[in-house]
């Protein structure tokens, strides 16, 4: 996949299949639309090619903190997977924000990126005040040479999927369901940095400490059965997001996971933890003994969970 980061100055010379917005989270609803855009792929050979912008565009013009459920760097591995061929991150300055629907169509849309089809869902908006919309696609298409397909929202439970909907889920804990509606575990992703050695030195348990950006949505602070994938491999494991209690001081909220059946040192790999279960919510412990004990007792959940869902540690 080719990525192209903060520049507004590039050119894709192939023909290529279009589509908008952030992909937060990439769930089943963009799924939909991605699984469109492959097929016409599959039919004219045209280029799988999303545009999306490097900040949200409304934290940017209220100037307030909106976290996501990817961060860029995750969004990008996530879409590389998913089959696209070139991620567009474009800048969102002011000039951007006042740019007219019609000339993001034209100089953006089919003139930078060479769309041939563009796909986008019902509730689509782009240019100044998001005047854009699918009745604006459908009438520039014959002038500008591309063809549309807009795709109807993916639902659950009567509600449409979206990044509001599972950062709901993830506050509360329902991770499962929030998978459901990703239609993937949740992960985080990053390389693993060097703790406070209680995980190996005291409790006997090497783990593996991430360190999220503060943009990253994480779940309710807790103690989640977890898979990690780690150079191919996939290993089970309890993960804690949270700020370790009961270690002297606390600490900035982070996600430390202990992983079945390895020994080797962990500081410096890049890892994906992917969480499937809530076990329970942070606790203080009264000293290292307990919290000893009560991770063997996590432990033991883990196992009997991925063992009863066996099928989730082969994704």
């Amino acid at each position: 996949m080719e990525y192209v980061r903060m520049k507004k100055d590039f050119q894709i010379q192939e023909p290529t299949v279009v589509t908008i917005g952030k992909f937060d989270g990439r769930h089943r609803g963009h799924q939909k639309l991605l699984g469109e855009m492959v097929d016409i792929k599959k039919e004219t050979g045209w280029k799988i090619a999303v545009f999306t912008f490097s900040e949200t565009p409304g934290a940017v013009v209220t100037g307030g903190k909106q976290t996501v459920i990817y961060t860029n760097e995750e969004r990008s591995h996530i879409l590389e997977q998913a089959g696209v061929d070139y991620l567009i991150e474009y800048p969102f300055t002011d000039q951007v924000a006042h740019m007219q629907p019609e000339d993001f169509v034209k100089n953006i849309l089919t003139g930078q990126m060479n769309a041939k089809a563009i796909v986008v869902g019902t509730d689509c908006g782009f240019g100044y005040k998001r005047a854009g919309n699918a009745k604006l696609l459908e009438k520039l298409a014959p002038e500008l040479g591309f063809s549309l397909k807009v795709i109807e929202k993916e639902q659950e439970d009567h509600r449409d999927i979206s990044s509001t909907y599972i950062r709901e889920m993830l506050d509360q804990g329902c991770i499962e369901k929030a998978n459901e509606l990703l239609g993937r575990p949740y992960s985080i992703h990053g390389r693993v940095v060097r703790g406070n050695h209680i995980g190996s030195s005291i409790l006997g348990f090497p783990t593996a400490n991430l360190l999220p950006s503060g943009e990253k949505h994480l779940p309710k602070l807790g103690v989640y059965v977890s898979t990690v994938k780690m150079e191919g491999k996939i290993y089970g494991g309890i993960t804690n997001v949270g700020r370790k209690p009961t270690v002297k001081g606390e600490y900035p909220v982070g996600v430390e996971t202990f992983m079945f059946g390895v020994g080797q040192e962990l500081y410096g790999k890049l890892i994906e933890v992917r969480l499937h279960h809530f076990l329970r919510p942070e606790i203080k412990f009264q000293n290292l003994d307990e919290l000893k004990a009560r991770i063997i007792k996590d432990k033991e959940a883990g196992l009997n969970f991925l063992k009863d869902h066996d099928e989730i540690c082969r994704i």
